[in-house]
C-alpha cells in the first residue's frame, strides 16, 4: 500500500500567500496529488506567492520533489504568476512541529537549499 500524505492549505487574508503544509510520506507516486493543489493556488490571485512547505513530512523522496518541482515549472498559471517555494528539512533531524514565524521549538529542522529549488526560511 502506498504511502499517505496529508495536506493543509493557509491561504493568507491578505491574499498575497499560499502556504501548502504537507505531513506524511511524500512519495514519487503520491505526490501526483499535490500537483493540482499548487496549481489552483497559484490561480487564486495573480502574483500571489505559494509555498510547499515539506519540513512536517516524515519523509521526502528526492524524485518527488524533482517531479513537483519540474510540474510546478511547466504548468500553466495565472499571468504574473510567482514561482513556487519548497521548503524542505535538513536530512537526519525530526519533522517540524510548529509553522515558521510563531515560537521555534527544540529540534526545529533548519531549512537548507536543493539545487534548482528557491528556499526561503
Amino acid at each position: 500500500m502506498e504511502p499517505k500524505i496529508a495536506v493543509v492549505v493557509q491561504v493568507d487574508l491578505d491574499g498575497r500567500q499560499v502556504r501548502i503544509v504537507v505531513t506524511g510520506a511524500v512519495t514519487e507516486i503520491n505526490q501526483r496529488g499535490l500537483c493540482p493543489l499548487i496549481g489552483r493556488a497559484r490561480r487564486l490571485v495573480p502574483g500571489i506567492r505559494v509555498v510547499v512547505d515539506l519540513r512536517p513530512a516524515e519523509s521526502v523522496e528526492p524524485a518527488a520533489v524533482d517531479l513537483l518541482r519540474w510540474s510546478a515549472e511547466h504548468e500553466n498559471a495565472a499571468a504574473g504568476a510567482q514561482k513556487v517555494e519548497f521548503l524542505l528539512a535538513d536530512h537526519g533531524t525530526a519533522p517540524a512541529t510548529t509553522i515558521p514565524g510563531t515560537t521555534r521549538p527544540v529540534g526545529l529542522p533548519m531549512v537548507h537549499k536543493v539545487p534548482g529549488v528557491e528556499v526561503t526560511a
